[in-house]
């Protein structure tokens, strides 16, 4: 189960960096439009659909990887004990959130499909499609600290300390 979630958050990331090569290429495309005088409607709007799912797709593999930023001001001058405790409510309470907010992700993309909701820009693009990615990086957040949790519940460490981040000068 663990290799199965391991290679989704594998394929989310994969995914984000065809979604940045796409804002790059979007991006790149207005800029060679805009100096030959020709007018595409919608690039802006879809180099911001590309870099948001750029950023969702990327949470949980981000956050394997340690490289999301965490506070260790306090952790690192705590009792163990007590380090451990803190750990465990920061974990519960990201899993909580990140499951709240991935409910609310799904919700939104259903209501845009449902209501046929479509973007306000000159794309008029129908809105649940970009949506889906912000909803699966959010799944797949939601994911990676239920296995934080797991892996610490099994006396293992899920999220990767980086050289960076256990630096204190």
């Amino acid at each position: 189960m663990a290799k199965l979630a391991l290679n989704f958050y594998k394929l989310l990331m994969a995914l984000s960096c065809v979604a940045m090569v796409a804002a790059f290429g979007t991006v790149l495309l207005g800029v060679i439009a805009r100096e030959v005088q020709w007018d595409i409607g919608g690039l802006d709007a879809y180099a911001g659909y590309a870099i948001a799912a750029a950023l969702f797709l990327a949470l949980p593999a981000t956050l394997k990887h340690g490289d999301h930023i965490r506070v260790t001001l306090l952790l690192d001058r705590v009792p163990a004990r007590l380090r451990g405790a803190l750990e465990w409510w920061c974990l519960a309470v990201a899993f909580s959130l990140s499951l709240y907010i991935a409910w609310y992700a799904l919700r939104l993309v259903w209501v845009s499909y449902t209501t046929h909701d479509i973007s306000p820009a000159a794309d008029a693009s129908p809105l649940w499609i970009p949506q889906i990615s912000m909803a699966l990086g959010c799944i797949g957040f939601a994911l990676s600290f239920g296995h934080a949790l797991v892996e610490r519940w099994r006396g293992g460490s899920f999220i990767a300390a980086s050289a960076e981040a256990s630096h204190v000068e």
